[in-house]
């Protein structure tokens, strides 16, 4: 797990000192150890920086005022093979592949057999290096071969190309600057901003959808000219020609097979116990996150098992008291050390405004992962097993609950054309009566504004440069539970969760992994009859058959609850609060891009939870264009 970055100036050779800074602005999510590679006319040196190992600062000189067409920076998190066998940027030997890797292959000791019986040979352990001698035997093929979470930037100095590229559902994210002279990337936006080239503008359209959808769908951000290179995706820039070529290696599998019930659930617990085993691998303490729920509880109670030292911790804040005592049950029945770590009010309240600045765009709640990867770190843990992915793959929100009842509801949305009055009662039928698509029934579902309320905040002018038409983040709609379930794994998995649970966790240094999500896993979930996953009347009704053999009856019967803070709760109790709200809202109010008059209603007017997370999109907005377009 590491944090990467790098340039491409097509014309022009540029300062060093970009990618010294680019590298410095993610130093968080690699502080073990970090190297540059830079190209000039195509000649290629590698260079230590300050935070370097003495090992690698003996063998390559610190990074200084260097010009050069490319380069490439790296930040380490050390987590398997802990030696400078792992360091990078990493060189074939030729020299003429270099390699910047962000994330963990699982099934990479498959690869190096395989590699070694066509006769490569490793200097090391690392899964960095299969990844590069992969590449130079299969080619780009191999992205497809790879089971994990990465993001990859491959200098090919024999093909003259340049090949950026992300694991199949975004876990690792990466994100790019194109124009008709330079080509930059980093892990993280913040990153980026620091190059030159780059001058920060609002993207109105992507704010638009990250209103809607509590995130920017991607591959929008909500920077101008700043895209998310999407999920399973290649992309290829020829260092000749500047031509730019993107193709997907995967999609969701979309051929169903026959199966029970019961089959199907013997088949995921052995999915899942492989998965759990494979991820399990670091030369780093490991440890599970255990929200009470489900998901969590029931991985860490497999990896005890194949780990009998595992450890697990849980995260106690206000109205969790259920959930910390299932997970205390849980500890109990697999004799897990366990801690309960309890975040006070004071401590959200002192890491507010730094918690939303590094988010890079506007969000909706109050994050809890940050605190959990803070801990994880204190206490010397930098590999956590995660639940997340569950809820996509296995039908676990509460909207899929839901969808039976709309899908005969939609054969009278023609009646939102005779709703004329104006009242919140009105207005609520009429936005339900407005969800034409599957794909507008999975916004409604989003703890979000609603298209009407995202109108009405902006002003005529910024709303003018904005389309409000979202056709094209539109699957091919059958109007059935797949194209929820489309929608749940490519917009609420890979552009929000996932993407969350990276900057939470690297902002300290920290991995979470997602047994859920291995390759294996998701194509066979993909492919089974909707009747086993989904049934509509109870959530996650395939993975409970799997649960029910190995948690107590009090989790399994845990109503479904969201894994974050109570944000109402906090604005409408806490004095001080509410003072950060009013003066950010009254900041916010003076600018000319949203209405004045609406901030002013929606505060007079809060009551419901809903109306509070309309206001907290406004707070967390004005303090993202502070810090990234003001830089107060």
């Amino acid at each position: 797990m590491c944090g990467i970055c790098g340039y491409y100036s097509f014309q022009n050779k540029i300062s060093s000192r970009n990618i010294l800074e680019m590298n410095q602005a993610i130093r968080h999510r690699g502080p073990d150890d970090e190297g540059f590679w830079l190209s000039d006319d195509f000649v290629g040196k590698s260079f230590s920086g300050k935070d370097s190992t003495e090992k690698i600062k003996e063998q390559f000189p610190i990074l200084h005022e260097e010009n050069s067409e490319i380069a490439l920076g790296f930040r380490r998190l050390s987590i398997i093979d802990l030696s400078e066998n792992g360091h990078q940027p990493m060189l074939s030997d030729s020299e003429k592949v270099i390699l910047t890797f962000n994330g963990e292959i699982y099934n990479f000791k498959i690869l190096r057999k395989e590699l070694e019986d066509l006769g490569h040979y490793f200097n090391g352990n690392s899964d960095t290096e299969v990844v590069l001698k992969s590449y130079e035997e299969w080619g780009s093929d191999v992205f497809a071969r790879f089971d994990g979470m990465f993001a990859i930037c491959i200098i090919d100095l024999k093909e003259n190309k340049i090949i950026l590229s992300r694991d199949r559902v975004g876990l690792k994210p990466l994100f790019y600057f194109k124009n008709s002279q330079h080509l930059i990337w980093a892990s993280e936006i913040k990153s980026l901003l620091k190059n030159e080239h780059i001058s920060p503008k609002v993207n109105w359209e992507g704010v638009y959808t990250n209103f809607l959808f509590q995130t920017t769908l991607a591959p929008q951000t909500c920077f101008q000219n700043i895209f998310s290179l999407e999920p399973g995706s290649v992309m290829t820039v020829d260092l000749n020609t500047f031509r730019c070529e993107k193709i997907f290696y995967w999609q969701i599998p979309a051929q169903i097979q026959e199966m029970s019930s019961e089959d199907a659930a013997k088949k995921v617990n052995d999915l899942l116990n492989e998965s759990v085993a494979q991820q399990l691998f670091a030369d780093v303490p490991v440890t599970g996150m255990m929200s009470g729920g489900i998901d969590s509880t029931l991985i860490t109670a497999k990896a005890k098992p194949l780990q009998h030292d595992i450890s697990a911790f849980t995260v106690a804040y206000p109205f969790s008291e259920i959930e910390v005592e299932n997970a205390r049950l849980v500890a109990s029945k697999y004799e897990i050390a366990h801690d309960v770590y309890t975040v006070d009010d004071q401590e959200i309240l002192s890491q507010l405004k730094e918690n939303i600045e590094h988010f890079e765009e506007p969000y909706s709640s109050l994050e809890v992962l940050m605190n959990a990867a803070e801990f994880a770190q204190n206490e010397g843990f930098k590999v956590v097993l995660s639940g997340n992915g569950a809820d996509e793959l296995f039908a676990g929100y509460r909207h899929s609950l839901k969808l039976k009842k709309w899908l005969y509801v939609k054969n009278f949305n023609f009646l939102r054309n005779f709703i004329f009055t104006k009242d919140n009662f009105s207005n609520k039928v009429k936005n339900y009566l407005s969800q034409d698509d599957v794909f507008d029934f999975f916004r409604q579902s989003q703890v979000a504004m609603k298209p009407s309320e995202a109108k009405d905040i902006f002003s005529r002018e910024i709303f003018s440069k904005i389309n409000p038409d979202l056709h094209s983040y539109h699957v091919n709609e059958k109007k059935s539970y797949r194209d929820l379930f489309l929608y749940d794994m490519k917009y609420s998995l890979s552009s929000h969760h996932v993407f969350r649970d990276d900057l939470s966790a690297m902002k300290f240094g920290v991995e979470f992994r997602y047994p859920y999500l291995s390759n294996a896993l998701i194509d066979f979930v993909a492919t089974l009859p909707e009747e086993i996953v989904f049934n509509g009347i109870q959530n996650k009704p395939l993975l409970r058959k799997v649960a029910k053999d190995f948690l107590p009856e009090e989790v399994m019967n845990m109503p479904k609850k969201g894994f974050s803070f109570p944000l109402a709760h906090f604005i409408r109790t806490k004095k001080e609060m509410q003072d950060f709200v009013i003066q950010h809202l009254t900041s916010l109010a003076k600018r000319n891009f949203l209405n004045k008059n609406i901030i002013e209603k929606w505060w007079e007017n809060c009551s419901e939870d809903h109306d509070y997370i309309k206001i907290w999109q406004l707070v967390t907005f004005e303090i993202w264009y502070r810090k990234y377009f003001e830089n107060t």
